[in-house]
C-alpha cells in the first residue's frame, strides 16, 4: 500500500539563528530519518560567525548573513528577510535561536515558529533567551522547567502557544546541566510542532492555537 504522507508536497522551510544552529542540526536530522515531510530550503543568519553558519554550511546550505547593525532600521531590516523568503517560496519560517525582533508581514502570520527554553510566559521578554532563562529560573528556585513553542508576533515570546514540554529542575543543577535537559525536551517539541502544522492541524480560535483531532 503506498504511504499517503510519501505524496504530499514536503513542506518548505527557512531557519533563522543567531548562534550554534542545533536546533536547525536537529530538524535536518528528524527530516533525514523521515520523521518530517519538509526541506529546508534557506537559511538566514543575524551573525556572521557563529558556529550555524559553518553547521548551515555542512548541510549543504548555504546561509544568508543578515545582520541587524548593517541594517539598524527595523523596516528596512525586516523587508530584507521577507525577501529572501518569498524568494525561497518558503511555507514555514523557524526561528532557531534567533535574537532580533522584525516585523511579521501579513503573509506569514501564525507562520513563523519560534522556541523558548523556558515555560511561558514566565521567563520570557528581550534578553531572556538561553542561559539567561536558565539562570532566571534557578534564581527563583523554580521545581519546573521546559521549552515553549509558539507563533511569532511583533513583541517578544508573546505570540500564542502552540505547544509546551516540562522537565524538573534538580537540586544540584547549574546552567548548563538544566540547558541540556531542556535541550532535550525542544528537540522533541519543534519537531512535533512543525508536524502538526504540515499536517494542517493547527488552527486559532480567539486568539490560541487549537490543535485539531488527526484526520487518519
Amino acid at each position: 500500500m503506498t504511504n499517503e504522507k510519501t505524496n504530499q508536497r514536503k513542506l518548505r522551510l527557512a531557519i533563522l539563528l543567531s548562534g550554534g544552529g542545533r536546533t536547525m542540526v536537529n530538524i535536518a536530522d528528524c527530516i533525514k530519518r523521515g520523521e518530517l515531510n519538509a526541506e529546508i530550503v534557506t537559511v538566514i543568519s543575524s551573525r556572521q560567525t557563529v558556529a550555524g553558519v559553518q553547521r548551515a554550511n555542512e548541510l549543504g546550505l548555504i546561509p544568508q548573513i543578515i545582520r541587524k547593525k548593517d541594517i539598524p532600521d527595523i523596516d528596512a531590516f525586516s523587508q530584507h528577510i521577507v525577501e529572501v523568503l518569498d524568494n525561497a517560496n518558503v511555507d514555514l519560517v523557524c526561528q532557531c535561536g534567533w535574537l532580533c525582533l522584525w516585523k511579521i508581514p501579513e503573509q506569514y502570520k501564525n507562520k513563523v515558529m519560534n522556541i523558548h527554553p523556558g515555560l511561558l510566559p514566565d521567563f520570557g521578554g528581550q534578553g531572556m533567551y538561553g542561559h539567561h532563562v536558565h539562570e532566571a529560573v534557578l534564581k527563583e528556585k523554580r521545581l519546573i522547567s521546559g521549552c515553549t513553542v509558539h507563533f511569532v508576533n511583533d513583541n517578544y515570546d508573546a505570540g500564542p502557544v502552540i505547544l509546551q514540554r516540562a522537565c524538573p529542575v534538580v537540586e544540584d543543577d547549574t546552567p548548563e546541566s538544566l540547558a541540556a535537559r531542556v535541550f532535550e525536551q525542544e528537540c522533541k517539541a519543534y519537531p512535533e510542532a512543525i508536524r502538526l502544522f504540515a499536517e494542517d492541524r493547527l488552527g486559532m480560535v480567539e486568539g490560541k492555537v487549537v490543535i485539531k483531532p488527526s484526520a487518519s
